[in-house]
């Protein structure tokens, strides 16, 4: 993968994390802040437990650091895959969302 393809599908993954904090807050009373700055989101939960999401560019890798642990995610062709096998982005950082939210919040791309 060339920067510029890793770079195009990295935004599009952040964005796709924004989006889902705008749905979230619209469609339930999750109290989910976040924040964008440059390569890097920020999660705040009402109960001021943090996620945060940011870009390694010289990896092609997107982290998730969250109350459950720290992730490495790589592009696998079609999805964000955990480095270590602990399956695909979006689904774990609902889980470690809905934990940290003590309520169920769904993310997607």
């Amino acid at each position: 993968m060339t920067d510029m393809e890793y770079q195009d599908l990295a935004d599009a993954l952040l964005r796709a994390v924004e989006r889902g904090c705008d749905r979230i807050n619209d469609e339930s009373d999750a109290d989910l802040d976040n924040q964008r700055v440059g390569g890097m989101v920020t999660l705040t939960f009402a109960n001021r437990s943090q996620i945060i999401i940011n870009l390694q560019k010289p990896l092609h890798e997107v982290w998730l650091a969250a109350r459950a642990g720290g992730f490495h995610y790589k592009w696998d062709g079609s999805l964000w895959m955990d480095t270590k096998g602990n399956g695909e982005f979006f689904a774990h950082l609902s889980r470690c969302a809905s934990e940290q939210a003590g309520q169920e919040l769904v993310f997607s791309s």
